[in-house]
């Protein structure tokens, strides 16, 4: 055997081995399987206007006070860190995966499934009987807060943003390339914009806490169904005291209790009572209430509510105030950081 022919055909060797190589490599991306290609988008809307309802981002309007400095667009929320896709044969699941926010490749078996969406960054919400497309909710957490006094309030944790889709019918075949599933993730909780005029002795205010009654405590994942069962939302680091204005907050909710999706109007008998808690410089607690019905019970995705009442903090109460120092342990107020209880 010639030196050039031994050459010739390890040469040969060489490249087929190579070839083999990258055959290997790419096996997967090339082989007949069953995957779908998630394309997600965001709708980025912190209200959602019924039928009836009023449409705030059209009427919008520079209030005197410019809506205490904020714009309609400063309230949109962010698209969620990233995606959970549960895949459903039937009414089973047969896969849940993690994906970043834009989507990507999931694989599943060959045949017809049902797919739900939710974003998977959230800090405050549970989720419950996710095994079934149909029965999949989302909730909070039930807490506790003293109220000066001592009397004790319950309520829930306002939820962090939510988002969802559900895709039915999805088939999924054999081939080389995977099937692309657009989706759009759909805001499911929305933000209450509470307002809250004084009409003086906001430089007495310290610390302020708020809790909104008749308020729907879960939400169904498939289709943005909320609960009848209705709850309070218990509010703390979300209040802004503006000096010389008086107390916001950006509140966020599933929604108005006992509305299926805005079509079937809200469930009669709630009562929406906004409370609202304020410590004081010199340790004193005031306590504020107003009954907002007819705001919340118009506005079931979220909006504004305002509320302006003669609310006011007094010299007189507030005599003897130290400064802006005082112990989140006084008397009264009890503590500021609620009592976290066992899941639902």
């Amino acid at each position: 055997m010639s030196w050039k022919f031994l050459g010739m055909a390890v040469a040969g060797l060489l490249l087929l081995g190579g070839c083999r190589k990258d055959l290997c490599y790419n096996h997967a991306e090339h082989a007949l399987t069953s995957r779908m290609e998630v394309l997600a988008e965001w709708e980025l809307e912190w209200e959602r206007m019924m039928e009836g309802e009023r449409d705030w981002e059209a009427a919008w309007e520079a209030w005197e006070d410019g809506w205490f400095g904020m714009e309609y667009d400063d309230l949109r929320p962010e698209a969620g860190g990233g995606l959970r896709v549960c895949v459903y044969t039937g009414d089973d699941r047969e896969s849940e995966v993690n994906l970043d926010s834009t989507g990507g490749t999931v694989h599943v078996s060959p045949g017809e499934h049902n797919v739900l969406l939710y974003n998977n960054d959230t800090e405050y919400i549970t989720f419950h009987e996710t095994d079934s497309w149909a029965t999949a909710t989302a909730s909070t957490r039930t807490r506790t807060r003293t109220r000066a006094g001592g009397t004790v309030l319950e309520g829930k944790t306002p939820p962090d943003n939510l988002f969802g889709a559900y895709v039915e019918g999805f088939v999924a075949e054999r081939s080389d390339t995977a099937k692309v599933l657009p989706v759009v993730m759909q805001p499911l909780t929305h933000t209450y914009a509470i307002f809250m005029r004084f009409r003086g002795g906001t430089e007495h205010i310290r610390l302020a806490r708020g809790a909104l009654s008749g308020m729907a405590v879960s939400v169904f994942l498939q289709d943005g169904r909320v609960s009848e069962e209705d709850g309070t939302l218990l509010f703390d680091e979300e209040c802004v005291v503006e000096e010389g204005h008086g107390v916001w907050a950006l509140v966020r909710s599933f929604g108005v209790a006992g509305t299926a999706n805005g079509y079937y109007g809200t469930k009669s008998g709630v009562r929406h009572v906004l409370e609202l808690e304020v410590v004081l410089g010199n340790g004193k607690t005031k306590l504020f209430e107003a009954d907002v019905t007819e705001q919340v019970s118009g506005q079931t995705r979220g909006g504004v509510v305002y509320v302006d009442e003669g609310w006011e903090v007094t010299d007189e109460e507030a005599a003897g105030d130290n400064g802006g120092g005082f112990d989140v342990d006084i008397d009264g107020w009890g503590d500021y950081v609620d009592v976290i209880l066992p899941l639902d």
